[in-house]
């Protein structure tokens, strides 16, 4: 079993920077990947960033490459957001995934306006 907490999330202008946490508890040792997930009002969720534990080889989708950076330790998986626009505007939520199942964090709101 796994337990994420996530923070960071807020209200930012346009063009702005946050950074999201994501603090694992529990079987962290058996975690083989972290990442972020994202959904919008009347949206589909959509992989934001996704980071291995062996190597940190990290994925991003187009839609923020170049903008966000995922980065890891042993025990939490953050996500530097910069240069943020309107449409980034979703919650946010982190994921960990093991073995035999994927871990969930509670989400956190990021609103993105002016």
């Amino acid at each position: 079993q796994v337990q994420l907490v996530e923070s960071g999330g807020g209200l930012v202008q346009p063009g702005g920077s946050l950074r999201l946490s994501c603090t694992a508890s529990g079987s962290i040792r058996s975690i083989n990947a972290m990442g972020w997930y994202r959904q919008a009002p009347g949206k589909e969720r959509e992989s934001v960033a996704r980071m291995i534990s062996d190597g940190g080889s990290a994925s991003y989708a187009d839609s923020v490459k170049g903008r966000f950076t995922i980065s890891r330790d042993s025990a939490a998986v953050y996500l530097q957001m910069n240069s943020l626009k309107v449409e980034d505007t979703a919650v946010y939520s982190c994921y960990a995934d093991q073995r035999f199942g994927r871990y969930w964090g509670q989400g956190t709101q990021v609103t993105v306006s002016s």
